[in-house]
């Protein structure tokens, strides 16, 4: 009976700092795909910023993605596809993002709220891919070079890892 007790205590002590924990913090990781060495692991309050920026080399435009992290996913709520030696890029609809980010030419969205469970991003050679986060400028090409891949994910951290 008191084994029963300690087990049932300690099942509640467990359950209950397992949640505390994931309520206030998540889990930000960012890692090599080929080969799953972490670059990047931290915890994260909801409600940061993450931006990503890099040159789409086929339009020569400076495309800058912004995201908002929530409970286990992120929140795209903007994007940029700057033309430096144009003028303003037209603001367009969020519904029109998908056609606009394959048809070329400078726009930007603002008021987006597009779910992703994870982000993956393929390093080309002219890029020049980098994410912000917490303050910190991580330059994915240096990370992973040219033809690599990484992936950003958030997840609730558990007392268990």
């Amino acid at each position: 009976m008191l084994l029963r007790i300690i087990i049932l205590a300690g099942y509640i002590i467990i359950s209950y700092f397992s949640h505390a924990v994931a309520v206030d913090e998540f889990i930000v990781t960012i890692s090599d795909k080929d080969t799953g060495r972490i670059i990047f692991s931290e915890l994260i309050k909801p409600g940061e910023n993450i931006t990503l920026t890099w040159r789409n080399s086929l339009f020569n435009l400076e495309v800058t993605e912004t995201y908002i992290i929530r409970d286990t996913f992120f929140e795209q709520t903007g994007v940029t596809f700057h033309d430096p030696y144009g003028k303003p890029e037209p603001l367009i609809r969020a519904e029109e993002v998908d056609d606009f980010y394959h048809t070329g030419g400078p726009f930007k969205v603002a008021k987006m709220s597009r779910p992703f469970k994870s982000i993956v991003f393929r390093i080309g050679e002219v890029g020049n891919p980098v994410i912000r986060l917490k303050g910190k400028d991580i330059n994915l090409k240096s990370q992973v070079g040219f033809g690599g891949v990484v992936i950003v994910e958030v997840k609730s951290p558990s007392v268990f890892k």
